[in-house]
């Protein structure tokens, strides 16, 4: 017998002692009866190492997903609004100025390429595309009427729902405004653990990234915030990371897996094992179980033929289409993996749940 507390479930002190299969059914039924795992359960959870168990831990989170989710796998996609040349010294990034990797360079786009992104999104029932630039943050001037100009050319086309993800934000008003545009949701990843975060990057810092997400939410916007792994942190970096994105109520939960670009600083790391990926995955789903947990970056070169295993182990959205500077696999494709699984792109909800 063990005690669950009216806020959040452990299963540390149980008694009598569990096997690995029925503590994570045991966690598994605590999460779908609306508990939070605690800490310690998350922790031994990240800590599995048996293959056997690790399976269990997805079949566990893919139980969660469906209860929370159903069949229904949110897409997007998004556009490089601005690229090359960035400020910013993020040691996985070839965008970033302080790094040679020949990634291409340009300004803001025009309208055109935006809507037309817009038409390919509706024609592949994709939910939504985001507008992504490559600079420190958004602040009061031509560009920011520039900005949510696009915005509202997004909105009013009425084929996708209008996303953005274009740094820091330092004022309360920047926020109002890309609200006020038509913006729905916000990309802004915290990218890793707080502790983490200065190995990777010291022109700005985690408590930055948290101030501009305080502004987006008070203002009414949507959050989708996560993280990149592979990058040389510990499975408790990601633990924090999961549990930070869980403090922040954020709405979307995007992973990346770190494909080392050729001229970063993160160029020779190892790649992460695929069933790691897949660990990871699956315990982000029972920290966080009714946000979306979409797979981004880095899924092609990382999983290979084991994509289709996100959605088993926990996943409930995909980004579709190119990356900022990496290709992906093709759309069709990924709507032919989706429809094999027998799940379907999610268009009515836009995403969001009542649930979020």
């Amino acid at each position: 017998m063990f005690i669950v507390s009216t806020m959040t479930t452990s299963l540390v002190d149980a008694k009598p002692v569990m096997s690995n299969h029925e503590r994570i059914g045991a966690l598994t039924r605590a999460v779908l009866n609306g508990e939070q795992i605690s800490r310690e359960d998350a922790q031994w959870c990240f800590a599995l190492r048996d293959t056997a168990d690790i399976f269990d831990l997805m079949a566990g989170a893919n139980r969660i997903r469906e209860h929370f989710k159903g069949n229904k796998i949110h897409l997007c996609s998004i556009v490089n609004a601005k690229a090359g040349s960035c400020s910013e010294n993020c040691s996985f990034c070839a965008q970033s100025a302080f790094h040679q990797t020949g990634s291409p360079k340009y300004g803001f786009v025009d309208p055109e390429p935006v809507l037309e992104a817009a038409d390919e999104a509706n024609r592949n029932s994709v939910t939504a595309v985001g507008l992504v630039a490559a600079w420190r943050g958004l602040k009061e001037g031509p560009m920011l009427d520039e900005v949510c100009d696009r915005i509202r050319d997004l909105a009013k086309s009425g084929k996708t729902r209008p996303d953005a993800s274009l740094g820091l934000i330092k004022s309360q008003n920047v926020a109002d405004r890309l609200k006020e545009a038509g913006l729905e949701c916000y990309g802004h990843n915290l990218e890793s653990s707080r502790s983490f975060f200065p190995k990777h990057c010291t022109t700005h810092t985690f408590e930055d990234r948290l101030e501009t997400i305080g502004y987006l939410k008070k203002a009414g916007i949507k959050i989708c915030s996560g993280g990149i792994i592979g990058m040389g942190e510990t499975h408790e970096d990601r633990l924090d990371l999961a549990m930070s994105l869980r403090d922040i109520g954020a709405n979307v939960v995007p992973i990346n897996i770190l494909n080392p670009i050729k001229g970063t600083p993160l160029e020779n790391v190892p790649p992460v094992p695929p069933m790691e990926i897949l660990q990871t995955i699956a315990c982000f789903r029972f920290i966080l179980p009714r946000q979306e947990i979409m797979i981004a970056g880095g899924r092609t070169v990382n999983l290979r033929d084991m994509q289709s295993m996100v959605f088993t182990a926990g996943a409930s959205a995909l980004m579709v289409g190119n990356y900022l500077t990496t290709l992906n696999q093709s759309v069709e494709k990924d709507l032919q993996m989706l429809k094999d699984l027998g799940l379907d792109p999610d268009w009515e909800s836009h995403g969001f749940t009542d649930q979020q």
